[in-house]
This record gives C-alpha cells, structure tokens and sequence, in this order.
C-alpha cells in the first residue's frame, strides 16, 4: 500500500494531541503482566477477543507451571488448556500457544525473534501482535499497536479515515515520529479506556475530546 501524505498542519494538530495525552496519562503502559518477552507474547495471544484483567488472572498460574519457552514446547495442548479455559477460544489459544513455542524452540534456537518476518512465522501472532512484543519487550518501534480501542480513536480524533488497520497503521505511522509508536498506542488505548469509549463516552465533558475528537460535536482544529 502506498505510503499516506500528510501535511504539515496535520503532523502539527498530531503533535497537539500527542501533548495533551502525554500531559494526561503520563504513566500510560501495557496493561498486560508480564516478566519476560515470551510471556508477553504469550499473553497477547491470550489477549485475542478476551480482556486484559482476564488474561492477567490466568497468566500467572501458566507461567507458573510453564516457566520458560523450552517447558511450554515440551508440553501439549491438552497440558495447557486448563490454565487458559477462562478465556474465549481457549482451545485455539492453548493450541496457539503451544505451537508457537515449539516453532520458537525448534526453529528459532529457543530465543525469540525480534523482527516482524520472524514473529509472524509464530502460530497466533499477526502484525497486532508482534508490535506489541517488539515494542514493549525490545523497544523496537516496528508500527502501531491498532486494536479497538486505537482504531476508534484514530478516526474519532480525525487521524485516519480509514477503517481498516493497516491503513491505519500507516497513517499514525506517518504522523508520529518512529520513536512515538509504541507509546502512542498506549496514550490511544488509554483515553479510550478512560474517556471515549466505545460505549458510554464521556467526550463531550472532556478538554481533549471537546478540542480533538468528532464525538464530542466540535469540529477538529
């Protein structure tokens, strides 16, 4: 896809709204909990149609039992089921999760990838996914984290009119400097956790969505 044109009146309204989030959630994070980068990935392919709270509950009797990539390629699906059976899907992520360590374990040497080439070739883990790990676990700003939250925010705030999220991906990525992405997924999911939500908004009581955002009936400036 080609890459978008922006202008610079939309990089400056960009940098305005990066400033008023960084000002409101300056402690703006994963929400995922996690100590070493394959729980991280394993999380985020646990994280798939289920919340963050409920996969925060069952990661830690996993990775408890599972202490390492080669204890999780050494197991089975069957073997990790019942740690995950909480979650939506859980039988396509226990299998997920297996395979994805095994192919790490047998084909990566045991260490993770830290390329996009290298992570899509892992069961359960699409673009979404990888920049979640490479950003948060190896500081390696890849593209944007897009998810619901990032997708509804991005057209809300005037910064995409697309609706799918590659197009997305590429208009954020256009508008924040490299060093900004992954952070700025977690400043997007914030307020929209917090403030312009999905459901129940609170953007038209809001300084930033009254300045920013369409929900709020203001026009962007």
């Amino acid at each position: 896809m080609t890459t978008p044109k922006k202008s610079p009146a939309q990089r400056a309204r960009a940098q305005r709204i990066w400033n008023a989030l960084v000002r409101r959630y300056p402690d703006a994070h994963c929400a995922l909990h996690w100590t070493k980068p394959h729980e991280l990935l394993i999380a985020t392919i646990l994280s798939a149609q289920s919340t963050d709270v409920g996969v925060n509950k069952a990661t830690p009797a996993l990775f408890s039992a599972f202490p390492t990539i080669e204890a999780f390629a050494a197991s089975s699906p069957k073997a990790i089921e019942p740690f995950v059976k909480t979650l939506n899907f859980w039988r396509n992520k226990a299998r997920a999760v297996h395979e994805s360590m095994l192919k790490v374990q047998c084909t990566f040497g045991g260490t993770l990838p830290t390329t996009m080439d290298g992570l899509v070739q892992l069961r359960g883990v699409a673009r979404k996914t990888a920049n979640v790990l490479l950003g948060n676990a190896f500081d390696i700003n890849e593209g944007v984290v897009v998810d619901t939250h990032v997708m509804r925010l991005a057209q809300r705030l005037a910064l995409s009119r697309h609706g799918d999220p590659e197009s997305i991906e590429l208009d954020l990525m256009v508008l924040f400097p490299k060093r900004n992405w992954c952070r700025l997924s977690h400043l997007l999911i914030a307020h929209g956790r917090m403030v312009c939500k999905a459901r129940g908004a609170k953007c038209a009581d809001d300084a930033i969505c009254r300045a920013f955002c369409k929900n709020a009936k203001s026009p962007p400036r």
